[in-house]
């Protein structure tokens, strides 16, 4: 099932415990926020799915879509899907993404929310690549796992619009 030039990076096992510890960092900040969640769609639906329901706090959950990859393995332009139903003026705002990768799609999102009022945003990512692209002064306030600059699917991401399902994380040894 999985590319021939595929190996295990995180096992689901080990996701787990990374989601509890992320919770763990992250509730007492949250606490009396009563956040509005975005989730970044596609990528971040399953780390959204399963991080949400370990959150302490009153939260509203909405989402955004905005995507450099549209199922391809490289990024080029952000492309806008979906906006929030939600109301963001005044509000704190909680966006969860699958990775940080360059950092061009969080650093957008986060000027949407500024644009539209919000009073305070924080990010949580899955996987934070680590590599010396994009601008380093982009960071998640809160990240599960760091990850080596390969090209990662599973637990959300994907690899040619596939493999989002999977429990565990992979990467790519090289392009297939």
């Amino acid at each position: 099932m999985l590319p021939d030039n595929s190996r295990l990076i995180f096992s689901a096992q080990q996701i787990q415990q990374a989601m509890d510890e992320l919770a763990a960092k992250m509730n007492p900040v949250l606490q009396n926020t009563k956040p509005l969640v975005l989730c970044v769609m596609q990528g971040g639906l399953i780390f959204s799915g399963q991080l949400i329901p370990r959150l302490d706090c009153l939260l509203e959950i909405d989402y955004i879509h905005a995507t450099r990859y549209n199922n391809g393995i490289i990024g080029s332009d952000i492309r806008w899907k979906a906006e929030p139903a939600a109301s963001l003026v005044g509000r704190t705002i909680l966006i969860l993404d699958d990775i940080l990768d360059e950092g061009l799609t969080l650093k957008a999102i986060q000027q949407y929310c500024q644009e539209q009022g919000a009073k305070q945003i924080f990010s949580a990512v899955l996987l934070h690549k680590k590599h010396k692209r994009g601008d380093a002064s982009i960071n998640a306030d809160f990240v599960a796992l760091e990850v080596e600059d390969s090209y990662v699917f599973g637990f959300g991401m994907d690899y040619e619009g596939l493999y989002r399902q999977l429990d565990a994380i992979y990467a790519l040894d090289t392009p297939a």
